[in-house]
């Protein structure tokens, strides 16, 4: 997939997609991969967000999972997650999940 500066392809696109989800939206696993070019590929996104998100500064806590929940554990960094989406303005419901309805991205305007 990865290596130092080796993206792949789709690991490149992935990574510009990331980068434009601006403050306050969300995208799922899912929708960056078919965004990307890889419907089926919502785990290599999670790859890819694991192995570039430093190198890259990825807003790694705007993707959620398909739901609208946050994948990680509160002790593996889904507190955090949940943290920094709150200061960005996103709102959780009672039982832990975001409105996709109202925060989802859209993607780029074009």
């Amino acid at each position: 997939m990865e290596t130092g500066d080796n993206l792949s392809p789709f690991a490149g696109r992935v990574i510009r997609l990331i980068q434009e989800i601006p403050p306050g939206k969300v995208a799922t696993y899912g929708q960056i991969a078919f965004m990307a070019g890889s419907p089926r590929g919502a785990r290599q996104v999670a790859r890819i967000l694991h192995s570039c998100t430093r190198k890259h500064n990825l807003p790694w806590h705007r993707i959620v999972g398909s739901a609208g929940k946050i994948s990680l554990s509160p002790d593996a960094g889904g507190e955090l997650q949940q943290n920094r989406l709150t200061d960005e303005g996103i709102d959780f419901t009672l039982n832990g999940t975001i409105d996709l309805e109202k925060y989802l991205w859209k993607g780029a305007d074009k």
